[in-house]
């Protein structure tokens, strides 16, 4: 628990600082791949590769395909379509992913995930009634294809460390995880990257820095290594915690300007959507 806890606060500091100096201002397939880099040339020297087994290393590198590649690439396109408190509110279904796939890799269903997450939905819409935009469509439903392929990604990388049990560290083991992430991220860059959109300022490069050193290497493995050692229950509740914490950090610092009558009627409507879900996996059990 101590490492989600650590990469809870972490990340949820993170998401606020994309918000202020990067969303709409740098190029996001540029912040993603320079989060990237940094975060391999911590990782790959420590990397073994002899003694490995050949699917471990090729599960990971899926897993951070997944996970980060086309996750964090999903929600720096996002930020520049919600304020960085529908984000937060919008990761709220992670959990809701974490558990059917989960569910999946063990053979079973829980037909009330799918319940909670069209209640999860209908909150969602209700911060926005007074006119979902396009682009606020077009944000959210980015935000699940994030959820989807980062709870994909936590979930694989937990069962892949029990099929591959190992002597070797697995932070020794952990460097393909970024190897994957780069098969997703440079092509996009090379394709739809911006380069006119590139850091301009001392403090959007301090944030990348920290993003790709902290939020990235540290966070990545950390959060996974944590994955590793709770039950796929504590690990999707877990996921929702940054989303307090976040906009905490968001309205408190940041003093963002959010009508919190709704973003408090709506979160709440897709917090009980997660205790819907919580209620069906006892019943099923």
């Amino acid at each position: 628990m101590r490492y989600l806890i650590f990469v809870t606060l972490l990340w949820a500091f993170s998401f606020n600082l994309i918000g202020a100096y990067l969303a709409g201002q740098v190029d996001s397939y540029f912040a993603v791949l320079t989060r990237v880099l940094l975060a391999g040339v911590v990782f790959l020297p420590l990397t073994r590769w002899r003694g490995v087994a050949p699917g471990f290393i090729g599960g990971v590198t899926l897993v951070g395909a997944l996970q980060f590649g086309v996750t964090y690439l999903c929600l720096y396109l996002s930020f520049n379509v919600l304020t960085v408190a529908e984000v937060l509110l919008f990761t709220v279904l992670t959990p809701l992913h974490v558990t059917l796939i989960d569910d999946a890799l063990n053979r079973r269903f829980n037909p009330w995930a799918m319940v909670a997450a069209a209640v999860a939905v209908l909150g969602a819409g209700l911060i926005r009634y007074d006119g979902v935009s396009n682009d606020f469509l077009g944000g959210f439903l980015l935000m699940q294809l994030a959820n989807f392929t980062f709870a994909a990604g936590q979930v694989g990388y937990k069962h892949l460390a029990q099929r591959y049990p190992s002597d070797i560290p697995l932070h020794r083991r952990f460097g393909y995880f970024f190897i994957g992430a780069l098969v997703v991220v440079l092509p996009a860059w090379l394709l739809f990257g911006n380069p006119d959109k590139l850091p301009t300022t001392t403090a959007q490069w301090g944030v990348l820095v920290w993003m790709g050193v902290l939020a990235t290497a540290l966070g990545q493995f950390c959060w996974n290594k944590g994955a590793t050692l709770v039950d796929a229950g504590t690990l999707a509740v877990m996921n929702n915690m940054a989303v307090p914490v976040g906009l905490v950090l968001n309205l408190l610092f940041w003093g963002t300007q959010t009508n919190l009558v709704l973003l408090t009627v709506g979160g709440l409507i897709i917090l009980a959507s997660l205790q819907i879900n919580r209620l069906g996996r006892k019943q099923a059990q």
